[in-house]
């Protein structure tokens, strides 16, 4: 007997399986040049060597864009997590009117062109004296980073039962307790997956960090970016290589979020 729903779910398998080659193997490809021990990026291999992550490792430039951007990244979660916190919680709890235009303009950063709102930072923060500064960039991506801890917070708020505040106040507990032992606890995976989302939002960002830095604060995103327009070699593979390693690893940590949630 002739079963569509099997052949049609063997269909939707086998595009999904397409459709993510499609997006994996240009960045697959990079991962076996960064071991080549030729100076040449191409294929096949002439051996297999560390020398490009020596290079990599050794080089100050390198080193000190990896430091620019996890001072600038870990500093986006510290100011976004709050933020988007408070915003959604605020959101979610209060219905009052321009609520839907409110929720538009915080979420605006992600529907803007990325250049169009790096142009926009650039202008309102070179007259603030922000401009050609690692704060300047913390700003810019806090702004970019929030609307992702928004919508993370908003989604956990669903779970969130209005009785179980309303009860922590009956019990004589402050509006802060109550946020600490209710509220928190329940919407704490939403947290974190905003911070995750916040980091990686920051420390793969280039646009922005390419108006508000100045040769003296070059994230590694911006480094890299540099690095194949002037001097082509596998040196740049072996960063994209880490790169992508720590994509994965932030993936792995928001998948292990996601399942200890569903337990909850």
């Amino acid at each position: 007997m002739f079963d569509s729903a099997k052949y049609w779910r063997l269909a939707s398998n086998c595009v999904a399986a397409l459709v993510l080659a499609f997006l994996m193997l240009p960045l697959l490809t990079m991962v076996p040049l960064s071991f080549n021990s030729a100076s040449i990026l191409s294929y096949p291999l002439s051996g297999l060597s560390l020398k490009w992550y020596e290079a990599f490792m050794g080089d100050p430039r390198w080193i000190s864009s990896i430091l620019n951007s996890l001072l600038v990244a870990i500093s986006t979660v510290a100011i976004a997590t709050p933020l988007g916190t408070l915003a959604a919680l605020g959101l979610s709890l209060q219905e009052f009117r321009g609520k839907s235009f409110l929720i538009a303009v915080l979420l605006s950063p992600m529907i803007l062109p990325t250049i169009i709102a790096a142009v926009g930072m650039y202008f309102f923060f070179a007259p603030l004296g922000l401009a050609n500064s690692l704060w300047g960039l913390v700003l810019a991506h806090s702004a970019l980073a929030t609307p992702f801890v928004l919508i993370t917070v908003s989604a956990s708020l669903h779970h969130l039962d209005p009785s179980l505040a309303r009860a922590g106040a009956s019990l004589g507990a402050s509006p802060l307790m109550v946020f600490w032992r209710v509220t928190l606890p329940i919407v704490l995976p939403g947290v974190v997956s905003g911070g995750i989302f916040a980091f990686a939002t920051s420390f793969d960002e280039v646009v922005v960090a390419m108006l508000l830095t100045g040769p003296e604060q070059r994230t590694l995103p911006r480094e890299l970016l540099s690095g194949t327009r002037e001097n082509l070699n596998p040196t740049i593979m072996a960063v994209a290589t880490v790169l992508i390693l720590v994509s994965t690893v932030l993936l792995f940590a928001l998948h292990l979020v996601q399942q200890r949630s569903n337990k909850r």
